[in-house]
């Protein structure tokens, strides 16, 4: 059964193109596109699709790669040894599996996200290329040797923060989720907010388009942003002849806090609400 997308989840026909031929290569997905732009909800929803476990492992800055296959607790070792633990006597007694192994134990496939890979040290995505590619890994303490039961579906999301390496890249299959065409977010707000007026919805894309175009914005709104920005106006009750009337002189719009996430880009907004009124009065 392949993945065609969910009930909350509006997937184009190239994504799922991709996630199918992914796990018909038994290639890690490589996921990139702007923030907001549902990369990491796409792996829940195939884990949702499918019917499979999903195992999350979040990368920060400070991640590195044996934490995702196990970490060996030598310190609470030695502290049991000194209290005389007869658990010492086993090694194995102090091994944390990671988010491989657990993936790589499951009696079932699971969908396992690296969510945010580029967020670590360049060396990270090396780090972990045998492990993707031949699904095992070997643990020195114990001198075993661990085989995935059954190869994950992987998917790796990526903000473009740093380049990956080519010998990674390989290695994946790659998609770069383009940002929602005005068609398609119609489809994906219609998901979320299933009972808002489609002139509200009509209205808010204007805006919600005319500010991503806006040239210069450091940070432009997103998907998951429109969601919440459409949340509020309806929570707040605003009328859609507020936008479709709005004064460009002002430029903000309404409820402007869920779109704008940085001082810059208000500032911009008001700079080019400045040059309208500037304009406007010149034309008097």
């Amino acid at each position: 059964m392949g993945f065609e997308g969910t009930d909350r989840y509006v997937a184009t026909e190239d994504l799922r193109m991709a996630v199918n031929a992914a796990v018909t290569l038994q290639r890690p997905l490589l996921i990139k596109g702007e923030p907001g732009t549902g990369k990491t909800m796409l792996a829940e929803e195939v884990a949702r699709a499918l019917d499979k476990q999903l195992i999350n492992w979040h990368i920060k800055s400070t991640s590195k790669a044996q934490q995702g296959l196990y970490e060996y607790d030598a310190v609470s070792r030695l502290r049991d040894s000194q209290l005389g633990d007869g658990r010492v006597q086993d090694v194995s007694n102090y091994i944390r599996k990671g988010k491989l192994w657990t993936a790589f134990d499951s009696t079932e496939q699971v969908v396992l996200l690296i969510d945010e890979i580029d967020k670590a040290d360049i060396e990270f995505p090396n780090d972990l290329l045998h492990e993707l590619d031949r699904m095992e890994f070997f643990v020195y303490e114990t001198g075993e040797t661990i085989t995935a039961v059954n190869r994950p579906i992987v998917i790796i999301t990526s903000n473009n923060e740093k380049e990956l390496p080519d010998a990674f890249l390989r290695r994946c299959f790659f998609h770069f989720i383009a940002f929602p065409d005005r068609e398609t977010m119609e489809r994906i707000v219609d998901v979320h907010h299933p009972d808002i007026k489609k002139s509200l919805i009509k209205e808010a894309l204007d805006v919600f388009f005319e500010v991503r175009e806006v040239p210069g914005l450091k940070k432009k709104p997103s998907t998951s942003e429109l969601i919440d920005w459409l949340k509020l106006l309806m929570a707040d009750d605003i009328p859609e002849e507020i936008l479709k009337e709005r004064d460009r002189s002002k430029a903000i719009p309404p409820l402007y806090g869920a779109l704008l996430k940085n001082e810059q880009d208000v500032h911009t907004l008001q700079r080019l609400a400045f040059m309208v009124r500037r304009e406007a009065h010149a034309d008097r």
